[in-house]
C-alpha cells in the first residue's frame, strides 16, 4: 500500500530535550500515516470494575481543518480542543445523543487530527465486556462498531482528554506494523457532504477478513420531523 513507508516523524516531538517515547513518535506523524499503523494496536482501560482490552481492527482518519468530515473542520471549539493536541490523548465525543465514540489524537501539537477507533476484538476482560454489552450475540460483536468499542471498554465523557501514556486508558501499538497486503481502505462510514466523497476521502482502514470489522453503511440524511422530511 502506497504511503505506509517509514518517513521521518514531523512536528515538534519534545520541549524538554528528552527523547520522546515510542507512542509519541508514532502519533506525532500525519493522521493518514498513523491510522493504518494503529491496526493491531491494543487499547486497554483499567477501571474500578476491572480491565478490558481491545485489539483494533478498523479505524478512520480525520484531518481537522483540512477535512470537511472532521469535527474540527471549522476550527477549535470547547468540544474539539483536545483534537488540537498534543498527540497521545483520547478525544471522546457523544454521538447523536446516544453513544460515546473514542479517537486517538495525532499529528503535531496545534494541528487538529484524530483517528476514530471503529472496531476491534476484545482480548482481555471478556466477562466485563459482556456485562457492558449484553445485547452482543457473539464475542466478535462486543466491540464491532465505534459505540460498541467505547461501551465495551467503559469509555465515556470522563475519558475525554486522558493521556494514553499515563492514565488508566493506555494504547500499545504492535511491535511490527501489520503487513500492508492485509490492510484495506474505503470510504468513511456515515460521513455526509464533501467529507463523504468516496474518491477524495477513502480514509477508513481495516484488516481484511477480520470478523470484528463493522459493516459499511453510507451516510443517510437524517429526517427532521419539524420539516416533515
Amino acid at each position: 500500500m502506497a504511503g505506509l513507508e517509514d518517513p521521518p516523524p514531523v512536528g515538534r516531538l519534545s520541549t524538554s530535550g528528552t527523547p520522546p517515547d515510542p507512542l509519541t513518535r508514532l502519533l506525532v506523524r500525519p493522521v493518514l500515516q498513523v491510522a493504518p499503523r494503529l491496526l493491531g494496536a491494543v487499547i486497554r482501560h483499567e477501571s474500578a470494575d476491572g480491565a478490558v482490552a481491545v485489539r483494533v481492527s478498523e479505524v478512520e482518519a480525520y484531518a481537522g481543518e483540512a477535512d470537511p468530515g472532521s469535527h474540527a473542520y471549522r476550527g477549535r471549539t470547547p468540544r474539539t480542543a483536545v483534537m488540537f493536541g498534543p498527540p497521545g490523548h483520547l478525544y471522546v465525543y457523544f454521538s447523536y445523543g446516544m453513544h460515546w465514540c473514542a479517537n486517538v489524537v495525532t499529528g503535531p501539537d496545534g494541528q487538529a487530527s484524530a483517528v476514530l477507533l471503529r472496531a476491534g476484538e476484545v482480548v482481555e476482560g471478556h466477562d466485563l465486556a459482556r456485562r457492558r454489552r449484553p445485547a452482543a450475540r457473539a464475542d466478535r460483536d462486543l466491540a464491532r462498531g465505534p459505540a460498541r468499542l467505547a461501551r465495551a471498554l467503559g469509555l465515556d465523557g470522563d475519558s475525554d482528554g486522558v493521556d494514553l501514556r499515563t492514565s488508566a486508558v493506555t494504547l500499545r501499538p504492535r511491535a511490527r506494523q501489520v503487513g500492508t497486503a492485509t490492510i484495506r481502505t474505503g470510504p468513511r462510514v456515515g460521513v455526509s457532504g464533501l467529507g463523504g466523497d468516496v474518491a477524495a476521502f477513502p480514509w477508513r482502514f481495516w484488516l481484511d477478513g477480520d470478523p470484528t470489522v463493522s459493516p459499511y453503511r453510507p451516510s443517510v440524511p437524517r429526517r427532521d420531523p419539524r420539516r416533515g422530511r
